[in-house]
């Protein structure tokens, strides 16, 4: 299994009522499987903190939950986790973070471990599926017995990395649904919230007492005495690979620390290093714990994530790197047909700044198109143009642009915002109808739930004229001159104006257009390559008596969307 696999596994297992999240790489496919396993027992939600939410609902009433996101998700679930942590839980509330070291899909490289400490929350980490699947099972457990949520954080590698697990099969528990009915403990006014912080300072000591009597999450393999490694999740991977003799304390658990079991092992050498992808949060817990012989980030980089020739540099040994072959590089860049490049197309014609946002639509920044101008997290655009346009910038000269399900995610509040300060700011919603950049994962405004059956659909453009919006077009996002003609009309009306370019992803199942080739027609003017478009290249050849770049249509790739024909000055493309 992957570890992604053997937690949706474990959940089933453990019983829960319900896996909720929002998809995000590297956790998406939790719930995806989950949502196939016996019962169906999962949904996506239109955002993390909402997810978090009704994963506290569900503990509350008394039943299993978990709550699946990636690291940057538990930024929007910050609002309720820190509260969650006083109210405590009733039902086992499992919150599963998959950070993201090296960057692979994510717009930053955070470590989840400091939530863990802010909120005081226990995090359990897996170095492997099968301690995916264990630890799931015990953070269940552990969720009731100690009246918390249970952070279960993984990274990529972790997360993605395939190995064998043994199943226990279904456990018996005891949940029964019953209502919240103490409302000292469930509603954090002031008052009751002053006694419940007292009950998580109790429970931070008692479960690193239990940690402490437990060695669970301990794992201590004594070989030889002249180093000795402290580590954590896929680190310790490659720590293996790395230093197969040396001697290690393997952490399963890093908020709280066995700091007692730490300071035991870290007396037996001279040497102590401490292995961590990322931030040097367990180096400088152990540090202030008065464990003075650690060498930690002065070896191992702060960035990026790991690899057995990175340990192995860092702890001093030798090691032969497996050779790799180079491999064509494969810059990233929206799909042939994808109906996002039309709209880009027009944006960098008119010359327009681009306020942007997290999606497939981010590869707008990539050349040729290059009309991305800024770019922060979920829901960003809308307010970044607002705010320039309040600095003073003219409000024809920027344009925010957001997907669908980013837009249901966190960019609603962006155009109430808008309306209610009655900025005069132009929004294009980039609407193919799926959560494309994860997978093609439904959401609200799709009309299919995460099982694929019917559900009800958000109407996006119902729901904007409902906030308040005058000017509100949809526009055919393979038209060109549509685009223009809707896109400066918008830009010179006094007011929010929103354009909703509307085309089905191209990877979603359906008949493509009629495939389109050059013609002896074309004068080799490189317009159809300035579009981007992965299915047309060129190549030398001779045209009129002189060798030029020949523009090439593959007709494997190309799904007929007529881009390339639109913006031809000689229509040589047929």
């Amino acid at each position: 299994m992957t570890g992604n696999q053997a937690i949706a596994t474990a959940a089933l297992d453990a019983g829960v009522a319900l896996g909720v999240g929002y998809p995000g790489t590297p956790s998406t496919e939790v719930l995806e499987i989950l949502s196939k396993l016996d019962g169906g027992k999962a949904e996506w939600a239109a955002n993390e903190k909402t997810a978090l939410e009704i994963g506290a609902g569900v503990s509350f009433a008394g039943q299993r939950a978990i709550v699946t996101m990636k690291h940057v998700g538990l930024n929007v679930a910050a609002d309720p986790l820190f509260t969650i942590s006083y109210t405590g839980v009733k039902g086992g509330l499992v919150i599963y973070v998959a950070d993201d070291p090296g960057m692979h899909s994510s717009q930053n490289e955070q470590d989840s471990r400091h939530y863990a400490r802010a909120a005081k929350i226990a995090m359990l980490e897996p170095s492997s599926s099968q301690e995916a699947y264990d630890f799931t099972l015990k953070a269940f457990e552990l969720s009731e017995k100690f009246d918390t949520p249970i952070i279960l954080r993984s990274t990529t590698r972790v997360s993605h990395g395939k190995s064998f697990v043994v199943t226990r099969g279904k456990t018996e528990n005891d949940c029964v649904t019953v209502l919240p009915d103490n409302r000292q403990k469930y509603v954090m006014v002031p008052a009751f919230a002053k006694k419940r912080h007292v009950i998580v300072e109790e429970r931070q000591i008692a479960l690193a007492k239990m940690l402490e009597e437990d060695s669970y999450f301990t794992k201590i393999e004594m070989n030889d005495t002249k180093i000795g490694i402290i580590t954590n999740s896929a680190a310790y991977n490659y720590v293996k690979e790395a230093a197969p003799t040396a001697s290690i304390l393997k952490l399963g658990i890093t908020n709280p620390l066995p700091v007692e079991k730490c300071k035991d092992f870290a007396a037996k050498f001279e040497k102590l290093y401490v292995v961590e992808e990322l931030d040097p949060i367990i180096e400088r817990d152990l540090k202030a714990a008065g464990i003075s012989n650690i060498i930690g980030k002065e070896s191992f980089p702060i960035l990026g994530e790991f690899n057995p020739d990175i340990v192995a540099r860092g702890l001093g040994v030798p090691f032969d790197e497996m050779p790799i072959d180079e491999l064509p590089q494969r810059p990233p860049a929206l799909c042939a047909g994808c109906p996002h490049r039309s709209v880009f197309t027009i944006l960098k014609k008119l010359g327009l700044t681009v306020s942007g946002d997290i999606g497939c639509y981010t590869l707008g920044v990539m050349p040729p198109l290059g009309t991305i101008d800024a770019c922060i997290c979920m829901g960003a655009s809308i307010g970044m143009a607002h705010g320039m346009i309040k600095a003073g910038a003219q409000s024809d000269k920027i344009v925010a642009v957001i997907g669908d399900s980013t837009f249901i995610h966190s960019g609603i509040t962006g155009i109430v915002d808008m309306v209610y300060n009655k900025v005069p700011s132009t929004v294009i919603i980039l609407d193919n109808g799926i959560t494309a950049m994860t997978g093609r994962q439904e959401n609200p405004a799709s009309g299919r739930d995460i099982a694929h059956a019917s559900a009800p659909a958000i109407d996006i453009f119902a729901l904007i004229k409902a906030i308040g919006v005058v000017d509100v077009k949809e526009i055919d996002a393979y038209n060109l001159a549509a685009i223009e003609e809707g896109l400066r009309d918008s830009l010179n009306f006094d007011g929010p104006s929103v354009i909703i370019a509307k085309r089905p992803c191209m990877l979603i199942p359906h008949e493509d257009g009629k495939k389109r080739k050059v013609t002896d027609k074309c004068i080799a003017c490189g317009s159809c390559l300035k579009v981007g478009c992965p299915a047309i290249y060129k190549q030398k050849g001779e045209m009129r008596g002189r060798t030029v770049d020949i523009p090439v249509i593959d007709a494997a790739q190309c799904r007929g969307c007529d881009l390339c024909k639109q913006v031809c000055p000689v229509s040589a493309i047929e």
